[in-house]
This record gives structure tokens, C-alpha cells and sequence, in this order.
């Protein structure tokens, strides 16, 4: 079994370029799936944006980065960044979540580990540090 953790960038309508940029600067294969192209968007106005995206290069560079929805609050610099524990077991993934949202652990589960239309395994939850945990069992994507 093998994990990975991955900086998860957060922004409001600029996560493509953002990610174009990373390319450019450090190469790699990039990824993007809209709102739209996962039956996600709530409002028609933000189905092209970024729903999930990254750069991987062959050395070893790796960024995610997402538009955060309308509806939700965002303020640049607040928030600005997820961990994303990223694995291929959904066991291994259920282990980790459990740990971290046990009872007395002080963290708050934002959306509860639980199949997604992108992934088979998706959680998120904010610990008592205010560091966002993103975990999920992850899906190869092509694009």
C-alpha cells in the first residue's frame, strides 16, 4: 500500500491558468475536470470551472489545484491550501479518515468519506489546527 500527500491549492475562477503556469514553469502532464464534465455544477456559470486539476512531472513536481464554488466562502490568502492524502486502497484511505475524525480528535468533517462521481472514496475535514484534509482514493484521469 502506498499513499502520498499532495499541496491542494484553492482559488475563485483562476485554477486553469494556475495550473497552465505550473506546467510551464516545471513540465509535467496536466489534468483538469471541470464541474460540467463531473455533473457537479450546481450553477451553469461555473460548469467550465475547475473541479479538480494537477500537474505531475516525471520529477517528481506534483500540484492540485480547484475553484472554489460561488456558493462557498473564499478570501485569497485564507484557506489558501488543502493536504491531499491521496491512495489506490480504500481500505488504507478508511483507516487514515478514521484516525483523523475520531471521537475527542477535535476535527471537523466538512464532507463526510463517502463515493463521489470523481472517485470512489472522498472525504474532507478541518483539524484542530485549521489544516483542511482532503483524502480520497484516487482514479486515473485522462485529459
Amino acid at each position: 500500500m502506498s499513499i502520498s500527500t499532495v499541496t491542494h491549492v484553492n482559488l475563485r475562477g483562476t485554477a486553469r491558468e494556475a495550473l497552465a503556469f505550473y506546467r510551464s514553469v516545471f513540465g509535467g502532464e496536466q489534468t483538469v475536470v471541470t464541474y460540467g464534465d463531473a455533473g457537479q455544477a450546481t450553477d451553469p456559470a461555473g460548469a467550465d470551472e475547475v473541479m479538480w486539476g494537477q500537474v505531475v512531472s516525471g520529477d517528481g513536481f506534483h500540484v492540485m489545484a480547484y475553484d472554489v464554488p460561488a456558493d462557498r466562502p473564499h478570501e485569497p490568502g485564507i484557506a489558501p491550501f488543502f493536504v491531499s492524502v491521496r491512495g489506490a486502497d480504500a481500505d488504507e484511505i478508511t483507516r487514515y479518515w478514521e484516525a483523523l475524525t475520531a471521537d475527542g480528535s477535535g476535527t471537523s468533517v466538512v464532507v463526510p468519506l463517502a463515493p463521489a462521481g470523481w472517485a470512489p472514496l472522498y472525504g474532507m475535514a478541518t483539524d484542530r489546527f485549521g489544516v483542511t484534509w482532503v483524502l480520497d482514493v484516487a482514479v486515473a484521469y485522462a485529459g
